[in-house]
């Protein structure tokens, strides 16, 4: 399985969650813990939001561990809100199209988990991607789709609904085609104003996915780790494994469970599935217009 982190708070340099914590992205990419896959070397991508009106991105098929530019590029940017993913492909070809972050306009998307006979249910799901929308599906993979299906439900509108509206649809249609657990996923994702995560399956394994505990707390605990004692009050990073073995950092987010990290207090709900309700084609909507 893939490994991946988010980012929000004040300005941080990527360099300090992806290369200078015990347990890094680098490293996760190189040795995971908490997944079968212990070495995500198949391409890796970090998606930020800086001064442009879009968020940057920059990804690579080499493993994140091997790549200088990776490591300059951290050294020098900082933001107040990113996502990092390393990638282990689950069947589709290493290339740079299917590195995450996946981009679509101020959105930013990454993916770990899996589609279950994904070849068997790739033409369906793809055939439900609004029209207006398929012209941005540049890989094969389906995480890329997972998003695609999510803004073809209302993703810029209601987030979390439209996740629940995808996994939903998916759902239905693997178990119309026998498929009795077709989907495994925790997912980041922002606007650039909110992080969002997501840990859900259809069955009884679920991938990992931690959050950080308040800042104010985490800088009470650890008074000499300097590092901390730098993070801001509104400060949250949201993980696929901890990025250091220090107690009372991170808190496991439970199965079922979407988190909203955002200004102001944190938002957790339940995360259900539900029936999708497909949103008009931009086109068609465009057609009708005096």
């Amino acid at each position: 399985m893939c490994r991946w982190l988010g980012y929000y708070g004040s300005p941080l340099r990527l360099q300090e969650l992806i290369y200078n914590t015990s347990h890094s992205l680098i490293e996760q990419s190189r040795s995971a813990r908490m997944t079968s896959h212990l070495t995500n070397a198949d391409g890796f991508g970090v998606g930020w939001y800086g001064t442009a009106d879009l968020p940057g991105i920059y990804k690579s098929v080499a493993p994140a561990w091997s790549d200088r530019n990776l490591q300059e590029l951290a050294a020098q940017i900082e933001s107040p809100l990113f996502l990092a993913h390393v990638r282990a492909s689950t069947g589709t070809p290493v290339q740079q199209t299917n590195s995450h972050p996946f981009r679509h306009g101020r959105w930013l998307f990454v993916h770990n988990g899996f589609i279950a006979e994904y070849a068997r249910m790739r033409r369906e799901l793809l055939l439900a991607v609004d029209p207006a929308l398929f012209g941005g599906i540049e890989g094969t993979t389906d995480s890329e789709l997972l998003f695609h299906l999510a803004l073809t439900f209302g993703l810029e509108d209601e987030p979390l609904t439209a996740l629940e509206r995808m996994a939903g649809f998916v759902e239905d249609t693997g178990r119309r085609h026998g498929i009795e657990d077709p989907l495994q996923m925790t997912i980041g994702m922002s606007d650039g104003e909110r992080l969002f995560a997501i840990r859900y399956a259809s069955g009884p394994i679920v991938n990992s996915l931690y959050v950080s505990n308040d800042a104010r707390d985490v800088r009470l605990l650890y008074p000499k780790i300097e590092e901390l004692q730098r993070l801001s009050d509104d400060a949250r990073a949201v993980v696929s494994e901890p990025l250091a073995d220090l107690p009372g950092l991170w808190r496991e987010v439970p199965p079922a469970t979407a988190i909203v990290v955002q200004a102001g207090a944190d938002e957790e709900r339940r995360f259900t599935p539900r029936p999708p309700r497909r949103r008009e084609p931009a086109a068609a909507a465009r057609s009708r217009v005096p």
